[in-house]
């Protein structure tokens, strides 16, 4: 049976996508820091395997990963690094901790949880690594700056992987999603009021499932990058071909 390991995924996008997984018949592993979300979790869908994971912490990482593998006969076919966090605000305006603990979860988790993930991936068939990054990622954005350096990492990260773990015959994808509407959303960041809130977790979750489940597989030209939603689509497409400084000015028109 396939299974899926994912980071934070006790409520929004990787609650949609634990769901997703697992109404497909997967093995699915949930690990979060939030207590009370996964014993709800849990008790709602008891064949999900739950437990504690702070994706700052490597040990917990590699204990993490050994708990569920203990339910997986010690494989591993898809790692959805999912945890994140946003605290808004120009940066003059949020504290230190708050800069730190973006960059820590953000960042250092994703990284974490790669290196912890690889043995468990290795050898698997179709195995994957998942990493959610956003639509922030596309042009730096004001008001979130830090969030928004942290997805770039993400998405170079994704995109060195890639390459780094062919031999090894794992995949390596990002996902891109505008505002979705979860707690991250609940923000002060002018990009939600000028462009909405109008992904659904379960359409991120239908991309996540999508991503390990291509319908057209191209050996010389392989697809890293999945866009959520139609207006992270332009977006993304626009800055790809635009000129920077039209980029930048579509950027700066909605972060006012």
């Amino acid at each position: 049976m396939p299974s899926i390991f994912i980071s934070g995924g006790a409520s929004g996008i990787g609650r949609a996508t634990a769901l997703r997984f697992l109404s497909e018949g997967w093995t699915v592993g949930v690990y979060d820091v939030n207590a009370a979300a996964l014993a709800e979790l849990k008790a709602e869908h008891p064949a999900i395997v739950t437990g504690t994971l702070d994706v700052t912490d490597y040990g917990q990482w590699e204990a993490a990963l050994a708990d569920f593998a203990t339910h997986t006969g010690g494989t591993l076919t898809v790692l959805d690094n999912n945890a994140g966090v946003l605290f808004s605000g120009d940066l003059d305006e949020i504290t230190p901790e708050q800069i730190k603990l973006q960059i820590d979860i953000d960042a250092l988790g994703v990284t974490y949880g790669a290196k912890a993930a690889l043995p468990y991936l290795t050898g698997v068939k179709d195995a994957h690594l998942v990493n959610i990054s956003s639509a922030s990622a596309i042009y730096g954005q004001p008001g979130i700056a830090t969030y928004s350096a942290a997805k770039f990492y993400v998405a170079g990260f994704t995109e060195a992987l890639e390459l780094e773990w062919e031999k090894h015959g794992i995949r390596v994808v990002a996902i891109w999603p505008l505002w979705a509407k979860t707690a991250l959303a609940e923000t002060d960041a002018k990009s939600t009021k000028t462009l909405g809130v109008n992904i659904t977790p379960e359409e991120v979750a239908d991309q996540v499932w999508n991503s390990v489940h291509p319908s057209i597989r191209v050996p010389f030209l392989p697809r890293v990058h999945y866009s959520v939603g139609t207006l992270t689509t332009l977006l993304s497409n626009s800055s790809k071909f635009a000129p920077r400084s039209v980029v930048r000015l579509i950027n700066q028109i909605t972060s006012q």
